[in-house]
């Protein structure tokens, strides 16, 4: 698929998301292993084999004893926002982008009876998985909600962070979906949030790739715009700390079917990205609300 993603509406971008979390969330349900790309697969994908550049190894051992095996094998994210959101016993978490729960199951954990972790997602095969996931783990201080991050449905000042897994970068309309984190956030707040981002200039004929869209990459913010959307929501001390640099090459193997998201990518526009000395990362962004 090669839909110019910088003309596609917001709902269309949002459809072709909601297809993709959905395909993943059915080939959990279904086979009881994720598959990549079709291919199934004995061991679990996307976050626990390490063999995907941008979703593998993320969650330490400690980690995935504590959480249902489908929520791990579900994980499509860049990073483990639960351990470095540095959670507190009573605190109450949003994850935004939740899919299978994973990151929502760990926060409850870190923030204990005492706190909540909410989960908001807008794909019913990923709020259906998480659901028996959180059944499974006995977690009694969670609760997931669909919705759509642009628009959460929370009222102002309910919870003391927001996290979420590289999924901002998939969203159209970003400016407003760190709006509504700032509106639901209480004052002190913090926003903890692991995610793709470009130092440097993406080539365009990347961002017209609406499965690298998809993949995480052609979506991702430049690291100066983020901070500037951050400071127009209202955030105040922004951090944006590197965890994983890409390879390009790398993700161009991983995206002709190596990896989970797959896609069509062009060559020569890693090429260009390289020469530039632009580079595509993973990396933990922090806020505060005032």
């Amino acid at each position: 698929m090669t839909l110019d993603a910088t003309s596609t509406t917001p709902e269309e971008l949002r459809d072709t998301v909601r297809a993709k979390y959905a395909e993943q969330a059915r080939r959990v349900t279904m086979s009881g292993t994720a598959s990549c790309c079709g291919a199934a697969s004995a061991s679990s994908c996307c976050g626990t084999d390490g063999s995907d550049p941008i979703t593998g190894n993320l969650y330490g051992d400690e980690d995935v004893a504590t959480i249902p095996e489908d929520a791990l094998k579900a994980s499509l994210g860049c990073g483990n926002p639960t351990a470095l959101a540095a959670l507190a016993p009573g605190e109450v978490v949003l994850d935004l982008g939740s899919g299978g729960g994973i990151d929502v199951l760990l926060s409850a954990r870190r923030v204990g009876p005492s706190g909540f972790a909410y989960g908001l997602d807008m794909t019913d095969e990923m709020l259906a998985l998480a659901e028996k996931n959180r059944a499974e783990a006995g977690a009694e201080n969670v609760r997931f909600l669909k919705g759509h991050m642009e628009a959460i449905p929370l009222p102002d000042g309910t919870v003391d962070v927001v996290i979420s897994n590289c999924v901002i970068n998939l969203a159209a309309d970003k400016g407003r979906v760190l709006r509504e984190a700032f509106r639901v956030l209480k004052p002190g707040g913090r926003f903890a949030v692991p995610d793709v981002v470009a130092q440097g200039t993406l080539p365009a004929d990347l961002r017209r790739d609406m499965e690298v869209w998809v993949g995480c990459v052609a979506g991702a913010l430049e690291e100066q715009e983020y901070r500037r959307l951050l400071a127009d929501a209202g955030f105040v001390e922004t951090e944006v700390e590197v965890t994983r640099v890409y390879d390009p090459r790398e993700l161009a193997e991983s995206a002709r079917g190596g990896g989970c998201c797959g896609g069509s990518w062009n060559d020569s526009a890693y090429g260009d990205l390289d020469a530039s000395g632009g580079r595509v990362v993973s990396a933990f962004v922090r806020a505060r609300k005032p």
